[in-house]
């Protein structure tokens, strides 16, 4: 049997659990996969991707319905989305992408009190007979090492509006 590691979560699965919302005090415990902070929003590297290069966009202050959004917070999110998507062309090369909100438990969200985007990197073949069969993901690159070469092509690409 092939063995795949992933070290990076073995800081999940004994860390202690933080109360309350993990996006509202990501920039406490989160440092290292913060790419971009911005004035209403801020980018960072989700910490257990679907795929090498899954970020998320999130608002600063805490809410978790798009309609309670302000107009300067989808500004904010939209332009930061648009940096993304440079950003990971330029590092990683992709062939598509999927960009998306799940709204409640129902529709996928694993944390719905806090609205944020993903924005997943795609290529051909990139989900293949592990995930379908051994119902494993393998991401090629580590996380911490993905957020380094991706945080500085946001200072380079984000143009505040």
């Amino acid at each position: 049997m092939e063995k795949i590691f992933a070290p990076w979560r073995m800081d999940y699965i004994k860390g202690e659990k933080p109360d309350g919302c993990v996006f509202c005090k990501c920039s406490i415990r989160c440092d290292d996969y913060i790419l971009f902070e911005g004035k209403t929003a801020y980018v960072m590297m989700n910490r257990y991707p679907y795929i090498n290069g899954h970020l998320m966009i999130i608002p600063q202050r805490h809410t978790g319905k798009i309609e309670e959004l302000t107009q300067e917070e989808r500004k904010e999110i939209f332009n930061l989305l648009d940096t993304a998507v440079k950003a990971l062309q330029e590092a990683m090369n992709p062939e598509g992408f999927n960009i998306g909100v799940n709204i409640g438990k129902t529709a996928g969200a694993g944390i719905e009190d806090h609205f944020h985007v993903h924005v997943i990197p795609r290529w051909e073949g990139d989900t293949n007979f592990m995930t379908t069969v051994g119902n494993v993901r393998v991401i090629p690159e580590d996380i911490a090492k993905t957020a380094a070469n991706l945080a500085p092509l946001f200072k380079k690409y984000h143009q505040e509006a």
